[in-house]
């Protein structure tokens, strides 16, 4: 092959190369946990560290409700070399066990997720290890939880509450768990009834 040949195929090899690179894009999840709060501050912060607009998305919850159509939204745009950034830890996911489940997901894609005032960055060496300690907390808190689990259904039968299928009972345990600081996912898979459920109870508690 010539030096002339020899240049040209190069250059073919090159922009082929060129033409299949992803070129890295940034996006930005925002969520609050109650529709009285604001997301002003989050989109802000997200705005600022370079996350245009048309990439935000975000969740609000109001009442019950359990769906997150900007992280389903999220989910469908990102693609493999793409960021996610945050700003908190807790503002990913409801508790550390969707968080990591979250991050997991994302991290399967190829996808980073990175935390803007925690300086936490799952892309890396240094991710994957900080994918390991935080799966290692959601363990931690798995087994408070089920300790939780256990004096709460101890506690609602020193009441006299009979464990059944009437939401009664459930009701009362559901509160009993969330006063100790159970998160509503966790509740839910303990008593092996419907997230929704969970957040109906805890809101009608609240509204009487």
């Amino acid at each position: 092959m010539s030096i002339k040949s020899s240049f040209w195929h190069n250059r073919h090899i090159v922009s082929d190369i060129r033409f299949k690179v992803h070129f890295m894009r940034i996006f930005g999840y925002a969520r609050v946990s109650t529709s009285q709060q604001s997301l002003d501050i989050q989109i802000r912060a997200l705005k600022d560290a370079g996350v245009k607009a048309n990439r935000i998305f975000t969740d609000k919850a109001s009442g019950s409700s359990t769906d997150r159509e900007g992280l389903d939204l999220l989910r469908m745009k990102v693609e493999e070399g793409d960021v996610i950034l945050v700003k908190k830890l807790d503002r990913l996911g409801r508790d550390t066990a969707d968080m990591i489940q979250l991050i997991k997901e994302f991290d399967a894609q190829g996808v980073a997720v990175r935390f803007i005032d925690d300086g936490i960055s799952t892309d890396g060496d240094m991710g994957q290890m900080v994918v390991t300690i935080l799966s290692a907390v959601a363990q931690a808190e798995r087994r408070r939880i089920l300790e939780r689990t256990n004096e709460g259904r101890q506690e609602a039968k020193l009441k006299g509450i009979k464990f059944g299928r009437r939401r009664t009972v459930d009701r009362n345990v559901v509160l009993t768990l969330h006063q100790k600081g159970t998160g509503a996912t966790e509740i839910a898979h303990q008593l092996s009834i419907a997230r929704s459920t969970v957040y109906k109870i805890l809101e009608d508690e609240r509204a009487s």
